[in-house]
């Protein structure tokens, strides 16, 4: 019996090797696909400012925590790939023969995240081929370069998620405020229109009546009703420059991007002028590609260094979370225009997104000193503290002369009441929980629907034990805008105080779906915005002149 049981053991023996081995190739496969599905990719394309493919350029990936270098080759189509790559911040450096080096500094990587990279490299300049060109002169050449786009997914930020909001929010108000009121209303008749109209019925042959009315109806509005009378003075004098331009302006304003794009195109190729290269910079922002934007809004500032071209060159920068380059553009618009209020809120928006809250104040205070009877710097100061940030002083002083200049005016009622609150903390301060109280009482009434009023005066209710005074409240705010979150959030509280679990239980409902929603329209947003890819020439930010 013993010859027979040994080869039986060895089989069983056998078998549990076999099962041993079995589990080990499953957990290495196991480990392996793991640790592939949180192993990044980086990939993009190499172009130069035309767009079209740089082939052979050398890229070195840094590795900031490891100091280990990656180099890959663009192939002939210009493009690169990274694969395999821990999460972490890297460092990207770009070399090619006859172009300028260019290095992204910041470029941050999830766990299984695929991302595309473009990299634009600009010529190397030599002094005869500037000098014969004729770079304008009107100030230093910049010290930044935009060398691509990239999503703002890992866009970053100064502190918490309710600051980067509040910069973001604010850059988005900086960039409105170049934005012009319009000069009138489609189907609103005039003297005047009908009078131009009449010139075109008795003279249809006119080059001069009908571009007299195309061009007051683009002035009025009505832009998609001026290209016809536009088109119809083109055929009789191609050449016109001025009709060429209102005719591109009359595309671009009726929505007809892509037309509008290859018009603005030939006409530039014919006439290198300031407001071309702006109208070609607003038509390719609506047609998605901010990289060609910004550098027609920079083309327009260098060859007139008007307040508007300045402005919106700086606006675009930081609208796309370029605030370095935007706060020298708005800097040197500060120094030629010093008595712009719209550059130094700008000014104020780019240092605030650099986290500089102390300078942000300081540019907006300026302006609101400047023009005190302007509400945009008093505006501009209230939503600073949507940002967690304590007023200062200086601007608590600023709001409350707002509060006395429009005392008829909600916001201005409500920005001091918030500024006064958040300089208290915890409302121990009788007094300014008065004051606060009758700022925000006589916000909403002047202004029935202003949420945010409400919102507060459901706040100091609440704190003061007035919980049914901060039901009605809370309520009002939800009936204003019953999106608002927060409101919904309190007033559960409340119920919750109250000992009304079901109406408590239906508000936190409620709350957390509207949190879960906008929680994914910022995701849509941050993926929808494309945030610039720039490299500062000299590493200090640049200082106010």
């Amino acid at each position: 019996m013993d010859s027979f049981s040994r080869p039986i053991l060895s089989i069983q023996g056998m078998r549990f090797g076999l099962s041993v081995a079995a589990m080990i190739i499953i957990f290495v496969c196991f480990t392996q696909a793991q640790q592939n599905a949180e192993q990044a990719n980086l990939e993009g394309r190499v172009q130069d400012s035309q767009f079209k493919s740089v082939a052979d350029a050398l890229l070195e990936l840094h590795t900031r925590n490891t100091g280990q270098i990656l180099t890959a080759h663009a192939d002939s189509q210009g493009k690169y790939s990274f694969a395999g790559l821990a999460a972490g911040t890297y460092s990207l450096r770009v070399i090619r023969s006859g172009y300028a080096a260019t290095e992204i500094s910041s470029v941050s990587l999830r766990a299984g995240e695929s991302k595309t990279l473009d990299v634009t490299l600009v010529p190397q300049p030599t002094p005869a081929k500037d000098a014969a060109a004729g770079t304008p002169q009107f100030f230093d050449p910049p010290q930044f370069t935009v060398s691509g786009v990239t999503d703002t997914a890992n866009a970053g930020g100064h502190g918490s998620d309710s600051v980067v909001r509040a910069q973001n929010n604010l850059a988005k108000e900086a960039a409105m405020l170049g934005k012009p009121a319009a000069s009138g209303a489609p189907g609103n008749s005039s003297s005047a229109e009908r009078a131009l109209r009449e010139g075109v019925i008795h003279n249809p042959q006119s080059f001069e009546a009908n571009h007299r009315l195309g061009s007051f109806l683009i002035d009025n509005g009505k832009a998609r009703d001026a290209i016809p009378y536009l088109q119809s003075a083109a055929k009789m004098n191609p050449t016109d420059y001025e009709n060429s331009y209102d005719l591109t302006l009359a595309e671009a304003e009726a929505g007809n991007f892509d037309r509008a794009r290859d018009e603005a195109q030939t006409l530039l190729a014919m006439h290198d002028t300031a407001e071309l290269h702006h109208l070609l910079g607003n038509i390719d922002e609506h047609v998605g590609d901010p990289l060609s934007s910004v550098r027609e809004y920079q083309r327009a500032a260098e060859l007139e260094p008007s307040e508007a071209y300045l402005f919106d060159w700086g606006s675009e920068l930081l609208a796309h979370h370029a605030p370095e380059p935007a706060l020298e553009v708005f800097s040197r618009g500060n120094s030629l225009f010093p008595h712009s209020t719209r550059i130094r809120i700008g000014q104020g928006a780019a240092w605030f997104s650099t986290g500089a809250y102390d300078k942000a104040v300081r540019s907006i205070c300026e302006a609101s000193d400047e023009s005190p009877n302007d509400p945009n710097p008093y505006l501009f100061l209230g939503m600073m503290q949507k940002g967690e940030i304590t007023p200062s002083e200086e601007v608590i002083a600023h709001l409350r002369r707002w509060a006395k200049l429009e005392p008829d005016n909600a916001q201005a009622n409500y920005y001091y009441a918030l500024a006064l609150l958040k300089s208290g903390t915890n409302l121990q301060n009788r007094n300014t929980d008065l004051e606060a109280e009758s700022l925000l009482d006589r916000a909403v009434h002047l202004d029935s629907n202003f949420a945010a009023a409400a919102l507060q005066l459901g706040v100091i209710h609440a704190r003061k034990g007035d919980l049914k005074l901060a039901v009605s409240d809370y309520q009002k705010a939800i009936q204003a805008d019953p999106r608002m979150e927060e409101a919904h959030y309190k007033l559960a509280q409340v119920y919750r105080q109250l000992g009304d679990t079901a109406k408590a239980k239906e508000q936190a409902g409620i709350y957390q779906q509207l949190a879960k929603e906008s929680a994914a329209n910022a995701e849509r947003e941050r993926h929808a915005m494309r945030q610039f890819v720039y490299t500062l020439r000299d590493q200090a930010a640049p200082q106010k002149p």
